[in-house]
């Protein structure tokens, strides 16, 4: 396993537990600054916010940079936001910092796959990049529950100031492991975006916004669907949480490995199809304990299957603005995170089952396996400009 490439595990640890662990501590943070919980899930949404600004912006103020030290400026922010965020005294300090925290999250994801991409061996890009989002898969697995279980031991801040200390370290490991790299051809700032005139990319990006928000729909409520419908107790959530971290992580390994071997969207529409009829089954036997939490495993693999395939064919169809086309994914996931939760909630709200959420999901993983069984079609008619490497 390259050096090279763990420093940049190392660095989607980190961001991942900046992203998540807010969602397990909300009570503690609302309770610190005495605000209500919806207030306090506000830090969520400045985190995300943050993530759809810092992409396209590191890519207008930095695309001629070396790629070495984008990344370093990146890791930079990102552990400098953590630090802040864990030693500042008030909550629109804290809602400030978030939304800075967020800032390098897509471009990082975005620069990291153009560089996994460059350290791969012959034939494994797609498991280059699978080693790199790994890290978020771990920080769901193991990073999270152990910042919540840290927060309700001592204090919520103590995970934010450690996340900033592993952003210093981790800045010492790309200045020693990180090769130098030469930067992206200059195209311009009108050549960055010169890629989204093609429709291949934006049938990329909304199978993969379409394709998270479904999963999300279903995952935002998860804990009612569990313990209201499935019967499980509010105990059991912490194994069934541990096991969807797992499958995360089985699920990314998954993805990397068929997509190094079989033509990438072949393999996006498939995991969608398996996403979408898992939802299904969810939908018709929620209450029946020994179908849902198969079915929940298997849409959490899923969620990150999909994540090295989407980040090379968007990669990939992109030429000239590779920045930009990496960062969009990013974008496109927290854009469906949040459409999808907000789908989800509106079904409970009009007094419909905490299930419905799922067949709603089924329904936008349906149409995220459409859009990506009309790329296949138009590629191959050559209707689309021909992208280089595996489609």
């Amino acid at each position: 396993m390259k050096k090279s490439l763990l420093t940049l595990s190392f660095g989607t640890f980190g961001l991942g537990i900046a992203e998540f662990v807010m969602m397990g501590i909300l009570p503690n943070v609302a309770r610190d600054f005495n605000i209500s919980i919806p207030q306090a899930g506000h830090l969520i949404s400045a985190y995300a916010l943050g993530v759809c600004v810092g992409a396209p912006l590191t890519v207008l103020v930095a695309r001629t940079l070396p790629l070495k030290k984008i990344l370093l400026v990146l890791v930079a922010v990102y552990a400098l936001g953590n630090l802040f965020t864990g030693f500042t005294p008030s909550y629109w300090t804290i809602l400030f910092m978030r939304f800075v925290s967020g800032l390098p999250h897509g471009a990082f994801f975005g620069v990291g796959s153009i560089v996994a991409e460059k350290l791969a061996d012959k034939g494994k890009s797609a498991r280059a990049v699978a080693l790199m989002v790994a890290g978020m898969t771990v920080a769901n697995l193991a990073g999270v529950p152990l910042g919540t279980f840290l927060s309700n031991l001592f204090s919520w801040r103590i995970i934010f100031i450690a996340n900033g200390v592993w952003g210093l370290l981790n800045l010492l490991a790309i200045i020693r492991w990180l090769p130098d790299l030469e930067p992206m051809p200059n195209t311009g700032l009108k050549g960055q975006f010169a890629f989204l005139k093609n429709l291949s990319p934006w049938l990329l990006i909304g199978s993969t916004a379409l394709a998270n928000g479904g999963i999300f729909c279903m995952y935002s409520y998860v804990t009612p669907l569990m313990t209201d419908m499935a019967g499980f107790s509010a105990a059991d959530m912490s194994w069934i949480m541990i096991l969807c971290g797992l499958a995360m992580v089985i699920g990314n390994i998954i993805g990397g490995r068929l997509s190094d071997k079989f033509p990438m969207h072949n393999v996006l529409s498939s995991i969608h199809a398996v996403a979408g009829l898992s939802l299904i089954a969810i939908f018709f036997f929620s209450t029946s304990p020994l179908l849902v939490l198969p079915m929940l495993i298997i849409c959490s693999a899923s969620l990150f299957a999909i994540s090295s395939p989407t980040q090379l064919l968007l990669l990939r169809n992109s030429r000239g603005g590779e920045m930009m086309g990496a960062a969009f994914v990013q974008v496109a996931f927290n854009m469906g995170n949040a459409i999808g939760a907000w789908n989800g909630g509106l079904a409970i709200a009009a007094n419909k089952g905490v299930n419905y959420t799922a067949i709603i999901g089924a329904g936008y993983l349906i149409a995220a396996c459409s859009l990506v069984l009309f790329y296949r079609h138009w590629q191959q008619s050559n209707l689309i400009p021909n992208t280089i490497g595996n489609r």
